[in-house]
């Protein structure tokens, strides 16, 4: 049985976006549908008497958010198998937890108890940090969320962190029909010397380095799904800048993580954290062990 892609809700709007987005894509995969929230009274509150009668407020607030998510999805797409549950636990361990046998976890940017402020929430930034599957955050405008573009933009990273996004991105554009573009962004070092040939690789030298490793990463998914258009970018400039700039007209950017073994913090680079806090589309964070 195929796993179920699971969506973090708490009746935010945010998580709302989250939940319409991850029908979408149930659907497009064929996979069922599980929506969590996570929920702390029980721990705090105890057991209620056999013979009582009352209902913690926050245990029916519970209830509700998960029923109305639950229908909320259904309505969207009747043909999508949808469970919902309440997890006494907090939100980022329900998520983690869950992330064991999860196709993918789902996330909004904030919930509803983050400051408006803030740029991405402490959860949803959390999940994809820790997670071991790849996690999706919906954010960006209503036309990006909902697949106008037809592009998936996938980040070529280094060759021990790559082949996982790769492999996920060119899945995901063969599931949408849509085209692929990979990205692979270049910098001179600053100690060469651009007046100086005989000193300093050229920008096409640059340039060419970056094409033969997005080809790399991209070989063994691209056998796999041949039908993929695929698009490749190499660009002078910083990584987080222009995926930041490609995610503007993309459905979805896609980049790795690694999971370094013995290490329990939060393991996000650069490029991955300044999408999650900026990117115009969807990001999906996958993870890559070493």
């Amino acid at each position: 049985m195929a796993f179920p892609l699971v969506v973090g809700v708490d009746g935010s709007e945010s998580s709302l976006q989250a939940v319409d987005w991850a029908v979408d894509e149930a659907a497009r995969h064929g996979l069922p549908l599980r929506l969590i929230h996570a929920s702390l009274w029980e721990r705090y509150e105890g057991g209620r008497p056999s013979f009582s009668i009352d209902r913690p407020a926050e245990e029916i607030m519970a209830e509700h958010i998960i029923a109305s998510c639950a229908e909320r999805a259904r309505l969207r797409n009747p043909d999508v198998t949808v469970s919902g549950e309440v997890l006494p636990d907090d939100a980022v361990s329900a998520l983690l937890q869950a992330g064991h046998e999860a196709f993918a976890l789902v996330t909004g940017t904030r919930g509803r108890g983050e400051i408006a402020g803030l740029l991405l929430g402490s959860v949803s930034l959390t999940v994809a940090a820790r997670a071991v599957c790849p996690v999706i955050v919906v954010r960006g405008s209503e036309q990006n969320r909902q697949g106008a573009f037809g592009r998936i933009v996938v980040g070529i990273g280094d060759p021990n962190g790559g082949a996982g996004a790769a492999r996920f991105a060119v899945r995901e554009a063969e599931v949408r029909g849509s085209a692929l573009t990979a990205v692979r962004a270049w910098r001179s070092p600053a100690h060469e010397h651009p007046d100086h040939p005989l000193l300093a690789d050229s920008p096409a030298m640059h340039d060419e380095r970056a094409s033969v490793r997005i080809t790399e990463a991209l070989r063994e998914a691209e056998r796999d799904h041949p039908s993929v258009e695929v698009h490749r970018r190499p660009v002078e400039g910083s990584a987080h800048r222009v995926l930041l700039h490609a995610s503007a007209d993309a459905d979805l950017v896609v980049v790795g993580a690694l999971r370094r073994h013995g290490h329990f913090g939060l393991q996000l680079g650069r490029v991955a954290h300044a999408l999650l806090h900026h990117s115009e589309c969807p990001v999906a964070v996958i993870p890559q062990r070493t």
